[in-house]
């Protein structure tokens, strides 16, 4: 323990926590001396030479305590994409397909015809409605860890501008 405590010491020179990010102040020079081994000092290196190692994470309640998550520490971990989110999209261009192609079905009739109440059906087509990188990115399991169908479907009165929709589901 006292080991690791040395090493992390002589390596960190700051750590800033804020509330929207980590800040680690590193000191590249000693890491490069650890890496080579005791007997190679940095060559033209300033020892108070500091590097930036800026982590974004956001802060998630959990109960009655609120925890501090970092997203995306791994970055050999594959994404995995939430079904429901998948299936919630996949719905939504289908109810959009259907009001298309209604040729004058009346909406309350579209809406029974799927089973679903008439304001259940106008939220979930609003959905088909997305910014195109916000479809892709949950198509592929990249959104933001706090974005379930409950979420989606509650902030389906979404802005029409893709800028404003990235900004309120967490993308931007």
């Amino acid at each position: 323990m006292a080991r690791k405590r040395a090493v992390l010491t002589t390596l960190i020179k700051r750590i800033e926590v804020r509330a929207d990010r980590i800040d680690l102040h590193l000191h590249p020079p000693r890491l490069a001396a650890l890496l080579d081994g005791p007997d190679t000092p940095p060559q033209g290196a300033d020892d108070e030479e500091t590097e930036l190692l800026s982590l974004p994470v956001g802060l998630c309640r959990a109960g009655r305590e609120i925890r501090m998550v970092i997203d995306g520490t791994d970055p050999f971990a594959t994404a995995k994409p939430n079904a429901r989110l998948v299936k919630l999209l996949l719905r939504a261009h289908r109810f959009n397909a259907a009001l298309t192609q209604g040729e004058g079905v009346a909406f309350a009739a579209l809406a029974q015809r799927e089973g679903v109440s008439r304001s259940y059906f106008t939220r979930l087509v609003r959905l088909s409605y997305l910014a195109p990188d916000i479809t892709q990115a949950i198509l592929d399991g990249r959104q933001p860890r706090d974005l379930t169908p409950e979420k989606l479907i509650e902030h389906s009165r979404l802005p029409l501008a893709w800028h404003d929709q990235r900004i309120v589901l967490g993308f931007g």
